[in-house]
């Protein structure tokens, strides 16, 4: 699975995946200030799945043909200490492999996932 993590992702979210051997480019890094709609059009063209703590990620993607080749993954927690968040993400991330083709919702207990219309 490859991924394209938000510019509100953190950073040490995005290391430990890539230490844990994911693929991700991080918006900060390739296209800091891009507006919602060119980072789920890089997500679509690109082929990956979002990882955002951005709600208005779930209207765009009903809106838009976005591809069912791609994903979101939507968090809605609150964000663990510093010393821990990269670790934390990177484990809830990797507890599923059925993110492509779905907008999910990471909720205290509970994931929640609807399939992506195209």
């Amino acid at each position: 699975m490859r991924f394209l993590a938000d510019e509100n992702f953190p950073a040490e979210g995005v290391f430990a995946l890539r230490r844990a051997g994911r693929d991700v480019v991080w918006i900060c890094e390739t296209a800091s200030g891009a507006s919602d709609e060119a980072v789920l059009a890089l997500a679509t063209g690109e082929r990956r799945i979002l990882l955002t703590f951005d709600k208005d990620f779930g209207e765009l993607a009903r809106r838009a043909d976005f591809a069912r080749s791609c994903g979101i993954i939507l968090f809605r927690l609150a964000t663990p200490p510093a010393a821990s968040v990269g670790d934390a993400l990177a484990a809830r991330i990797a507890e599923r492999d059925d993110w492509i083709g779905h907008f999910s919702v990471f909720e205290p207990g509970r994931v929640r996932m609807r399939e992506l219309k195209m």
